[in-house]
């Protein structure tokens, strides 16, 4: 065992210690942002569809997102309509300056901007994403923008399969140089795809997010297109490849006048094995390799993981050494998407299975994975965010990261006192300056999310927002909950407590 791998283990063994003699694991229990380094941000995000609405407006078209929504697959709701910040974007951005955000991450609508996928732009939705960049800069609030959020335009879905064609490339390439030339004399961090492991494993090889692709027997979804043993594969690297060519013509035609950065997210787990033994450590390993060394590796290092090539063959494509040279080193920057910790052990039966998909090549047990995702709480484990930091110092040359989605999963009701997410929040922030304070190079933290928004699962049933939105009043109207109060206590330089004052609930009379 390697000497980092001994290091996480007694960490791992200290924290199950704590954890089975009822002691709370948290990062700094106290401190102000003052703590932290003067540069670093703070912000909260969204992305398109959830918040934005007007889908069918001023020429927008419909994207892989609507269809699936409208399918009934997102809970049955849709964004048709959602918090409509299409409309509402100045009063939101006030709301913002009220919180006290330094920052604001969310995406482009692709099919807004370009409606066809390719080809001229939409005057209309170009003008609203300038006009809310200028809100937001004019407030002193900075915009990180992703350029896709799992909502590619369905007319080039329709036209050659979207991201498992080679097509995509150049489309998206074309794409991003449209809103690095119209935007990027403002916006100063971009963000590519965001968490293309989850949108390649959820939508390719399960089949349950958008474009809902799978096949028999390893979708939980009925897809009726889609092969599960070769496309998440596909898309991840078509992914890696547009996101690499993107940045090589950003790197090449805007940077030297622009001074932007260019990066892309993943989605990890705090990754604890199930058992102190040599098999479930190595578990761990493989499960890291194919959720995030999936996406990092090529970035950091030219190529796939030894552990994924080895056992996927030849369903997973190989770079050309010239495309190996493009996506080594093509990202500026890592966003980080964390939520809770994961339960790994070692499944040899898997790993003997001759009817392999993406899910039994990674040949581990995510044991927590569905009560993670069906509780109605996430955990309150700050640890795992810091192992996942420590991680990522360690074993992929502690590159710049924005936290950029951290949050705390609730039921979407209308009680404001959600002392569970100041609870996470409060925590997670601060096992984020623990970490800061041992070396990593996190730069940002991003809440998730800004608004009680329409979730990719289940619509509007849960509830990540530090603003309440009724969708029960016309005018949508926004309420703060008690984690919107604490995190602007904090944000605005008050030494913090995971307990602050209740705020009453207004009528919305």
């Amino acid at each position: 065992m390697q000497p980092y791998a001994s290091s996480l283990m007694l960490a791992f063994l200290l924290t199950l210690i704590l954890l089975s003699l009822g002691v709370e694991v948290h990062g700094a229990d106290y401190y102000t942002i003052n703590d932290f380094p003067a540069d670093f941000i703070f912000g909260a995000g969204s992305t398109a569809y959830q918040v934005e609405g007007a889908a069918n407006e001023d020429g927008r078209t419909p994207s892989i997102w609507d269809t699936f929504a409208h399918a009934g697959l997102a809970g049955g709701a849709t964004g048709d309509v959602a918090c409509d910040e299409y409309h509402k974007y100045k009063a939101d951005v006030q709301l913002m300056v009220e919180t006290g955000l330094e920052a604001y991450r969310f995406s482009i609508s692709w099919s807004r901007l370009i409606p066809n996928g390719r080809g001229p732009l939409n005057l209309k939705g170009l003008q609203y994403y300038n006009n809310l960049i200028d809100e937001l800069l004019s407030n002193g609030i900075q915009p990180h923008v992703t350029l896709h959020n799992f909502d590619l335009p369905q007319a080039l879905e329709d036209e050659y399969g979207g991201w498992v064609s080679r097509d995509i490339i150049e489309d998206f390439r074309d794409y991003a140089d449209a809103c690095f030339r119209e935007f990027g004399d403002r916006v100063k961090y971009w963000n590519t795809v965001n968490e293309p492991n989850v949108f390649a494993i959820g939508g390719y090889d399960q089949g349950a997010v958008p474009p809902q692709r799978c096949s028999p027997p390893f979708g939980v979804k009925n897809c009726t297109k889609g092969n599960s043993t070769t496309e998440p594969y596909l898309v991840v690297h078509h992914i890696l490849l547009a996101h690499s060519s993107a940045v090589r013509l950003y790197r090449r035609k805007y940077r030297s006048k622009q001074q932007g950065f260019v990066g892309i997210s993943v989605y990890t787990f705090g990754f604890l094995p199930q058992t102190n033994t040599e098999e479930d450590v190595l578990a761990v390993k493989r499960a890291r390799d194919f959720l995030v060394g999936w996406v990092l590796e090529p970035l950091m290092n030219g190529d796939y993981p030894a552990s994924m090539k080895t056992r996927a063959g030849a369903r997973i494509p190989a770079f050309t050494d010239r495309e190996s040279k493009q996506v080594k080193g093509s990202s500026d920057f890592i966003g980080l998407i964390y939520y809770t910790i994961s339960n790994i052990s070692d499944n040899q039966d898997s790993l003997k299975q001759k009817s392999r998909d993406f899910g039994r090549d990674m040949a581990a047990n995510i044991l927590e994975t569905s009560r993670l995702f069906t509780a109605e709480e996430f955990l309150i484990a700050p640890w795992g965010l810091q192992q996942v930091l420590e991680t990522f110092k360690v074993l992929y040359g502690n590159p710049p990261i924005f936290i950029y989605e951290n949050g705390q999963r609730t039921a979407r009701n209308i009680s404001l006192e959600d002392v569970s997410r100041v609870k996470y929040l409060q925590a997670h922030i601060g096992g984020v300056l623990d970490a800061l304070r041992n070396g990593s190079n996190t730069k940002g933290y991003f809440a998730w999310s800004f608004l009680d928004l329409l979730e990719l699962l289940d619509g509007y049933k849960s509830a990540f927002g530090l603003y309440y939105v009724d969708l029960d009043d016309p005018h949508l109207t926004r309420y703060p909950k008690l984690s919107a109060k604490w995190y602007s206590q904090f944000l605005k330089g008050r030494k913090t407590s995971s307990i602050v004052t209740p705020i009453q609930f207004p009528s919305s009379s």
